[in-house]
């Protein structure tokens, strides 16, 4: 088991067929000691149960919220090496009639939720760490109506640089996975559009949608 002796936390981890969810069960499959966070407890508690680690209520966009999870990890098992990331809000909106609130929305759980959690974990990680926030090929993409959302995960993208130059003195690794279009419920507003999965197909090398 590659990560026998390591604590990683998961936020974003409550719905089952999500990348969170996913990410949590991989971890614990290779050894880790997982606490994962979300708002939504009683799916949390289900993932916890189901791969022996704690789960915490967080909402990914509230920064006590978030440092009261790297707390929970570090008092439950000592210590921290690994942070995920993958909460993310969807948001739809065009520019021609896009809200203030669309437009905080776009960012406070994909960009300022990503600020809190990197900034929290640093401070109670093991140097050598690592550090992943979970991106979206929106950020650099056009992906219909999603600006808001992809604005945050671009900002997102942009943190990640300084977040590695600021933590690499600690050997803290710090990197953003994007990927392209995944079949889980965050995206599925997205796949309810007619024919968006079969241009989705047409443009992805294996032909299908993860």
């Amino acid at each position: 088991m590659k990560l026998a002796g390591k604590v990683a936390v998961v936020l974003g981890a409550s719905a089952e067929a999500g990348t969170g969810w996913a990410i949590a069960e991989a971890f614990a499959k290779e050894g880790a000691k997982v606490v994962v966070g979300a708002r939504s407890k009683e799916p949390l508690d289900k993932l916890a149960k189901k791969i022996g680690g704690l789960a915490v209520s967080c909402d990914a966009g509230d920064e006590g919220q978030v440092e009261a999870l790297v707390r929970a990890a570090k008092a439950k098992y000592g210590r921290v090496d690994v942070g995920v990331n993958s909460a993310g809000f969807p948001v739809l909106a065009r520019l021609r009639d896009v809200t203030p609130d669309q437009l905080l929305d776009g960012v406070k759980v994909n960009y300022f939720g990503q600020v809190y959690f990197f900034k929290h974990m640093a401070r109670h990680m093991e140097d050598g760490g690592g550090l992943v926030g979970i991106s979206s090929y929106s950020a650099t993409h056009v992906n219909g109506q999603f600006f808001p959302y992809a604005c945050g995960k671009a900002a997102l993208n942009c943190l990640v640089k300084y977040a590695a130059a600021e933590l690499g003195s600690r050997g803290i690794r710090v990197n953003a996975i994007l990927p392209g279009p995944i079949r889980s419920e965050l995206a599925r507003e997205m796949f309810k559009m007619p024919g968006m999965e079969a241009c989705l197909n047409r443009e992805i090398p294996l032909g299908r949608v993860g």
